[in-house]
């Protein structure tokens, strides 16, 4: 079984492939290109180093979500499109569990956020026990301060895009901490360990959808306007 991963629900575009117990290779790229311009040939180079065929890919994991709506429909659109020419199936992972699976410390609450924007954040909150990830918390939208409240009191690392956003709210915990820069940000080769955790729950292309939490800026402000009428 070899797993392609796929990760562009923030600035960071991120590509692996992965084997049962075995990460073959990763790429990630943070800097100012989209993913429209990264992504693909990403994959072309990643499979290239690796030396794998493109048909050797049984299953293509996919970050579907929460995360940039841009960057979500990109990888959507992307994990699809190969899917349906190599004939695999496509393994929804979500942004906030992949991001969890970067931390691995015992007894501490592992708490992602990703900036939502509008003074917001996606979040969940996690346990590590005997080396088991668990979510404790239904994924959510909701501004820093609840999220501070949640944890206060209790061991906390916190790691995602919205950690440099809210640095200075963080920090003013004693008994919070922030992830190291390596493990802050979205990593495909998580993806590609949860999928093949999880590799019962592989969909048919046609059926992958991205997961936004709440609606887009344009399906809010048609809202907004159906309202007024």
């Amino acid at each position: 079984m070899t797993i392609l991963a796929i990760d562009s629900t923030g600035k960071t575009a991120g590509i692996a492939l992965a084997r049962k117990n075995h990460i073959l290779a990763e790429l990630t790229v943070n800097n100012i290109l989209t993913h429209s311009q990264t992504l693909m040939p990403m994959i072309d180079n990643i499979l290239n180093m690796a030396n794998i065929n493109k048909h050797e890919i049984t299953h293509i994991a996919c970050s579907a979500g929460p995360g940039s709506f841009t960057g979500l429909r990109i990888g959507a659109a992307a994990a699809k499109g190969l899917a349906f020419a190599l004939g695999t199936k496509i393994v929804p992972v979500s942004t906030l569990d992949a991001l969890a699976y970067n931390i691995s410390h015992e007894n501490i609450t592992v708490i992602p956020i990703m900036d939502a924007r509008r003074e917001q954040v996606y979040t969940a909150a996690y346990t590590c026990e005997n080396g088991k990830i668990t979510r404790t918390t239904d994924y959510t939208v909701c501004s820093i301060e609840e999220v501070l409240r949640m944890a206060a009191g209790k061991k906390a690392v916190f790691l995602g895009d919205g950690t440099p956003v809210h640095y200075d709210k963080i920090e003013k915990y004693t008994e919070f901490s922030i992830a190291p820069i390596h493990n802050i940000l979205q990593r495909a080769a998580s993806v590609g360990v949860i999928a093949l955790e999880n590799i019962n729950n592989a969909v048919c292309p046609r059926d992958f959808a991205p997961f936004y939490i709440r609606p887009s800026q344009a399906e809010r402000e048609k809202g907004e306007g159906n309202e007024r009428r």
